[in-house]
């Protein structure tokens, strides 16, 4: 076998190959199983329970279980004679690494139930999140089923993509959509949604633009209509009202009467008649 394969084959003539996974952070417990296996089939496991077995089948067992071990462990357990004590030693160091490794898997569960897509946030950046949490399940040797994160996914979404979701689940089953096609389809309504947005915004920008253009050119003519008024006061003020102060007398004048209302029109015109009658009599 090459040196990069990262199973050992334990083969016996007239017998099935079985594969024994090499030992990683992550699979202590599965691994564990195999070997077990492995030497169960071979009639080697009670060199694990029992404290004395005899000297070939205790270096026959320990060449199978070392051959599973990477370097640094192996140099580590290879000072123990008997295979049993190798067995109990490679389990204290990996039973305590896969206790922290199920606390780091239940945080990750609690992270993934919590996320939640925000209201400003793209597709792009909340499948960000989700693919982190994703990959932090493989590095730590444990998977999350498609169909979990496609229901995550379409459940996670804010309401305004519902038009596309509902028919997602209502019409497709679940359980085999691929979480890329599920994806896909929310990304091309938000492209849609998109594109209505910038319509309204751009609707929007030309209604406030006339409503300025409009308030302004009200603003003027309130400030013309003033300035009649101003002018009306000046010169004619109250002429509605019986008000003559601003027109003028255009046989004396002066101000506050008509011509017709002027004593002193009134006074020649007596004047003038008393100069005629002696003429006419």
């Amino acid at each position: 076998m090459a040196e990069n394969d990262r199973s050992l084959t334990v083969r016996e003539q007239g017998t099935v190959p079985i594969q024994c996974p090499k030992l990683t952070e992550t699979n202590y417990t599965t691994r564990s199983i195999m070997i077990e296996t492995v030497l169960r089939v071979y009639g080697h496991w009670d060199a694990i329970t029992e404290d004395e077995v005899d000297e070939k089948k205790n270096y026959t067992t320990k060449g199978i279980i070392y051959q599973t071990l990477p370097e640094d462990v192996l140099l580590q357990v290879s000072k123990h004679k008997n295979v049993k004590e190798v067995w109990e030693s490679i389990k204290t160091r990996y039973v305590g690494a896969e206790l922290v490794q199920k606390a780091r898997l239940q945080t990750l569960r609690n992270e993934f139930q919590m996320l939640k897509m925000k209201d400003n946030e793209s597709i792009n950046e909340f499948l960000g999140k989700i693919n982190s949490i994703v990959a932090k399940f493989k590095s730590l040797g444990s998977t999350l089923e498609e169909e979990v994160v496609v229901r995550k996914f379409l459940n996670s979404v804010p309401m305004k993509y519902m038009p596309i979701v509902a028919p997602i689940e209502q019409y497709s089953d679940l359980a085999k959509i691929p979480f890329e096609e599920a994806v896909g389809r929310v990304k091309a309504y938000e492209e849609r949604l998109k594109g209505h947005e910038e319509k309204d915004e751009e609707q929007n920008k030309l209604l406030l633009a006339s409503e300025q253009r409009y308030g302004e050119s009200s603003g003027r003519r309130r400030g013309l209509g003033r300035s009649y008024e101003r002018g009306g006061r000046g010169r004619g003020r109250g002429s509605g009202r019986g008000d003559k102060s601003g027109f003028r007398c255009y046989e004396c004048g002066e101000y506050g009467h008509f011509k017709n209302e002027c004593t002193k029109w009134n006074d020649k015109e007596a004047y003038l008649i008393q100069e005629e009658e002696p003429a006419l009599l």
